[in-house]
Parts: structure tokens; C-alpha cells; sequence
């Protein structure tokens, strides 16, 4: 759910770019490495006074990184932005903290809480963990699968037949009958003895 005191990390600094200070920024999120933007970075709070590339890969300056030395003793370091400073996202765009937390429902069905955004090959998605144990649950931010979100409510509503989350319950139900001590017992008994009998020469065997 929404937070705060949250804060986005907006990239890493990456490589040094030319003598000024300026650097390139890896897993970058372009719309938070604005001109006249605050960011941290190490500790403290710097301006970005340079803006130059492309979104796929941006090329920043700092305040008070004034040379390629600066630049490259920042390398690997995280920049972050305060969420409240963060820009409105449009209809249907949330950013990562607002959806952590939320749970997430089909109907009245209580499926999990989400632990994570993460980007996959072709879009983003949930991860969800399952209010049931047991592995989590991926749900893509896409239209089809996501009926709604209520970020204020910590809330979001999914398609379960759009999920096949049917099939996913049936074959957790399989994997836990055959993993309970009945399920146990009944792959003993199915198995064949030393001497090729089934489950009753199991039984004589041990029984003496």
C-alpha cells in the first residue's frame, strides 16, 4: 500500500561519461532523471544539472560530481527519489511501493499479498504470496488479468479463469494428497516387492 516515506530507486550510476561528472544510468526509470530533479545518492542529496541520451540509457550529472573521478567512484551506487516527489502516474500506472502489501482477491477469494513488482520479458507483474503457502503467484499487469486495483484500500481484484488459477488449485490439491501420509502409504503399498508381489507380499514381508 501506498507509503510516504517510501522512496524509488530511479537507477544505479553506471559508467563514466566524458571529464564533467557525468555518468550513464543503469536500470533506469527516465521519468524520475528530470532536470532540476533531487536525488540521493550515497548518503546525500544532489540536483541533476546535466540530462542528455536516451531513456534506454541516460546520461546524468550531479551537483557537486564535478569530474570523471567522481563519477567513477559513485559507479554501482543507487539513486533514489522521494515517492512524494515522484511524478503522477497516468490511468492504470502505479508505482512499486503503492501495490506492495495490497491483497490481492478473485471474488471473495483471498489469494495472497504482494511481495514484489517485477518486469518480465513482455510486461510487468505482481508477485504474490499465496495466503495458502506454496509458491508464489505471478499476475501480469495487463488488462485481461487485472479486473482492478484500489491502491487506498490495499486492495487488487484479478480474473482467476483468465489466470487458469482452477487448474493451478487442482494440481496443488494433487501435489498435497500425494505428499500427506495417506498419499504416503498408498505409494508403499503400489510398490512391488523383492520377489514381484504387489502391496499384499509388502505386508507379509514385514509382518513376519
Amino acid at each position: 500500500m501506498s507509503d510516504p516515506t517510501a522512496e524509488l530507486q530511479a537507477g544505479r550510476v553506471g559508467r563514466a561519461h566524458g571529464l564533467d561528472g557525468s555518468f550513464y544510468v543503469t536500470g533506469a526509470l527516465p521519468r524520475l532523471l528530470t532536470m532540476g530533479a533531487s536525488v540521493s545518492v550515497g548518503g546525500r542529496s544532489a540536483e541533476i544539472v546535466r540530462r542528455a541520451g536516451t531513456d534506454a540509457r541516460p546520461i546524468v550529472r550531479l551537483q557537486g560530481v564535478e569530474d570523471r573521478a567522481a563519477a567513477e567512484a559513485l559507479r554501482g551506487t543507487a539513486l533514489t527519489v522521494a515517492a512524494t516527489g515522484a511524478p503522477r502516474l497516468g490511468e492504470g500506472e502505479w508505482w512499486a511501493h503503492e501495490l506492495e502489501q495490497c491483497e490481492v482477491f478473485d471474488g471473495e477469494l483471498l489469494l495472497g499479498t504482494v511481495a514484489r513488482l517485477i518486469e518480465l520479458p513482455s510486461c510487468e507483474a505482481i508477485e504474490v504470496d499465496s495466503a495458502g503457502g506454496g509458491e508464489p503467484l505471478l499476475v501480469p499487469l495487463v488488462r485481461d488479468a487485472i479486473r482492478q486495483v484500489d491502491v487506498a484500500a490495499g486492495r487488487i481484484e484479478v480474473d482467476g479463469d483468465f489466470l487458469d488459477l482452477r487448474a493451478r488449485r487442482a494440481s496443488s490439491d494433487r501435489a498435497s494428497a500425494v505428499d500427506s501420509p495417506a498419499g504416503a502409504d498408498a505409494r508403499a503399498d503400489a510398490q512391488p516387492d523383492r520377489h514381484g508381489g504387489g502391496g499384499e507380499g509388502r505386508e507379509r514381508r514385514h509382518g513376519g
